[in-house]
């Protein structure tokens, strides 16, 4: 779950703060408890190397050599390793770190977005896409990025909504700055989290039911989205509703033809058990117990006409079957 991620991100930044402050036990305490709410390669690798430098719970790192009994020896390169342990478990350049700074400093959305306050709209989704691509975590591992990743998601979901965009130039100098863990005014809030925008931007899909609000470093669902959800509920039935009413037509004009007088074969099911034979063509047919009654002169001649009528029909197409499959066998022979 996105909440769950966002909770993961966090234990994983205290645990790089208490390895930079020699607290080994505790980050290996924080490391284990974001595998448990999200697991993440880089959580994963941060073990490894803190175990691979002699970490274990209980002692810092710079207590306890081989037999426990003495000071422990550092490696060399280890104070490296230790270094880039505390700030992350993959590698980032130095430009993508500049990147991130500069976006913290960012005053307003348009700023961040790079772009004019006149911009249209075209200009904002161009301009989104390529610093989503830029900043988002699984390909910027920077300090930073991901905040560096929801300020951007925020900027556009509110410049992109022009009842919203209107309000934020109006407020002027009084917002308050937006880059700052991923969070703006309370009157700016993102209708979707970052990574359900960026879903939708790159083959992810609009999220119907998935969406939250990022507030206080948590996800939380909008108090008006169960309305809409009702509301999506309705519109869906609305345009299901020509193709439940073509089920039912189709089933009721089913069900008010009338059924044949008669069939080619044995039909007990149906009670066309008696056979009887066409006066033309000889043809054999069933009827029910009540035929004889019910059908004699220019009615029975008319029924005899569609019995004889099916009955080449079906010779017809049996015929073109026995010839196809004909044509089938040659052509493997």
């Amino acid at each position: 779950m996105e909440v769950n991620r966002d909770e993961a991100e966090r234990c994983i930044d205290i645990a790089t703060a208490a390895l930079t402050n020699n607290q080994a036990e505790k980050a290996v305490r924080f490391l284990e408890k974001a595998q448990k709410l999200f697991p993440t390669d880089k959580a994963r690798a941060l073990l490894d190397l803190i175990a691979r430098n002699g970490f274990t719970p209980g002692h810092d790192n710079q207590s306890g050599s081989s037999d426990g009994t003495g000071p422990r020896q550092r490696r060399p390169g280890e104070e490296d390793q230790g270094e880039k342990a505390s700030q992350t478990a993959k590698s980032y350049t130095s430009d993508q770190l500049d990147a991130v700074k500069k976006i913290k400093q960012c005053k307003d959305f348009y700023e961040i977005l790079g772009v004019k306050k006149d911009a249209s709209e075209d200009d904002l989704k161009k301009s989104y896409r390529k610093l989503a691509l830029k900043f988002h975590p699984d390909k910027n591992h920077a300090p930073g990025a991901t905040e560096a990743f929801k300020a951007i998601g925020n900027a556009y979901s509110c410049l992109s909504n022009a009842d919203k965009r209107k309000q934020y130039d109006q407020c002027g100098e009084e917002k308050r700055h937006p880059s700052r863990q991923g969070q703006t005014n309370g009157d700016f809030q993102a209708d979707i989290s970052p990574e359900d925008l960026f879903n939708m931007f790159f083959g992810g899909g609009f999220p119907a039911s998935n969406v939250h609000v990022y507030r206080n470093g948590r996800y939380q669902r909008p108090a008006g989205q169960q309305g809409q959800q009702r509301e999506g509920g309705f519109a869906l039935f609305v345009q299901l509703l020509p193709i439940v009413i073509l089920v039912v037509v189709s089933a009721l004009s089913q069900m008010m033809v009338s059924t044949a007088p008669y069939s080619l074969s044995f039909r007990p099911s149906i009670g066309h058990t008696h056979k009887r034979y066409t006066e033309t063509l000889r043809v054999p047919y069933y009827v029910g117990d009540h035929f004889s009654r019910e059908y004699n002169g220019l009615n029975l001649k008319t029924v005899e006409r569609s019995v004889e009528d099916d009955y080449i029909s079906n010779l017809r197409n049996n015929c073109w079957k026995e010839k196809q499959q004909s044509i089938t066998r040659c052509q493997w022979c």
